[in-house]
């Protein structure tokens, strides 16, 4: 990459393949981010959540805002599996949104094959 240690923070709008991820971060758009991560079809943004249960309903209301443009949502939980809180699953459910929870490499493997497919996929990223 050519600015391996640049830091981004704040939100970068479009969609991009996460390069590379661990240490506490990832790497993408020739960026790099400590942290967990919020990718929309709008952009990328920061999270403050370093597990899944530390996720809230105002961090998943971005994902339901832009739910006609997302047909699924992977939820990266970091290095072991862990579900949604019941109260998430619901709002996201009771919004349409599909979603799929799995480890955070498992999550940025099926996210990159999704967008290199043009399809409109979303993913919560736990740093690991």
């Amino acid at each position: 990459m050519a600015k391996p240690e640049a830091r981004y923070e704040g939100f970068l709008p479009g969609q991009h393949p996460i390069a590379a991820y661990g240490d506490g971060g990832f790497r993408f758009a020739e960026m790099s981010h400590r942290g967990s991560l919020l990718l929309l079809p709008s952009g990328i943004m920061a999270i403050d959540a370093n597990t899944v249960a530390e996720l809230s309903a105002e961090q998943l209301s971005k994902v339901i805002e832009e739910r006609d443009s997302i047909e699924l949502l992977l939820v990266g939980t970091g290095n072991n599996l862990h579900p949604l809180t019941t109260p998430l699953r619901t709002l996201l459910l009771e919004a349409g949104v599909r979603c799929e929870v799995m480890q955070t490499g498992a999550a940025i493997r099926t996210y990159n094959i999704l967008l290199a497919e043009d399809r409109h996929v979303a993913a919560i990223l736990i740093a690991v």
